[in-house]
């Protein structure tokens, strides 16, 4: 490996999911991630170091090309955009749904609805393509919460077992999208560093195969 390389990583249950695949390529940190409260570490490879960042930062240190390459949900990557991106592999990990949800029993409401979500440029060309009218209200968190409230007819959020939507009287409706986490890299970089690159991308490619 040649010049120096940077890959974010997400935090929390990705991470664990992603090292395996990142050993496959030969690269692996040289402390534990998991007990460290760094943000920054250093691998087996001198040049090839590795930075641990919320989800919804991924996409933006490698869209700008402060990180060379990424792993990052399908949707952090449609809610932010992918310009200047490459979505090369498809890591199979972190599978979900993004969904519309409400009330169970209910149905989705008629005419000009409220909707909560933190997808919102998501949510936006999902309901324009359906030709329905829709106010989106940005949320943070505590999704299932906002229905109850009356503070919206329904939400766009990810749904995996649908326990918690169970939990608070909720059901999903709709489908909107499958969600995976995906290895990204920068446009830029793939460019500069593409050997190197292409190499670590094969690599994670066969691991996930």
């Amino acid at each position: 490996m040649s010049s120096n390389l940077t890959i974010a990583l997400t935090k929390g249950r990705i991470l664990k999911e992603t090292l395996p695949l990142l050993a496959a390529a030969g690269i692996e940190p040289l402390e534990d991630i998991s007990t460290s409260r760094k943000l920054i570490f250093p691998t087996n490879h001198d040049n090839v170091r590795l930075v641990v960042l919320r989800g919804v930062d991924v996409t933006t240190y490698v869209k700008f090309g402060s990180a060379d390459m990424g792993i990052s949900g399908k949707d952090t990557l449609m809610e932010s955009g992918s310009d200047g991106i490459y979505e090369p592999v498809d890591l199979n990990i972190a599978r979900c749904r993004l969904m519309t949800a409400g009330i169970k029993g209910q149905s989705p409401r008629q005419g000009r609805i409220r909707v909560a979500t933190k997808y919102v440029n998501v949510a936006k060309r999902y309901y324009a393509a359906q030709g329905r009218q829709a106010d989106i209200i940005k949320l943070y968190g505590g999704m299932e919460l906002a229905p109850l409230m009356d503070l919206c007819d329904e939400i766009v959020d990810i749904v995996d077992t649908g326990n918690t939507l169970k939990a608070n009287g909720l059901e999903p409706w709709d489908h909107i999208a499958d969600i995976s986490s995906r290895l990204i890299v920068n446009k830029a970089s793939m460019k500069t560093k593409h050997q190197q690159i292409q190499t670590i991308v094969d690599a994670i490619h066969e691991a996930v195969a």
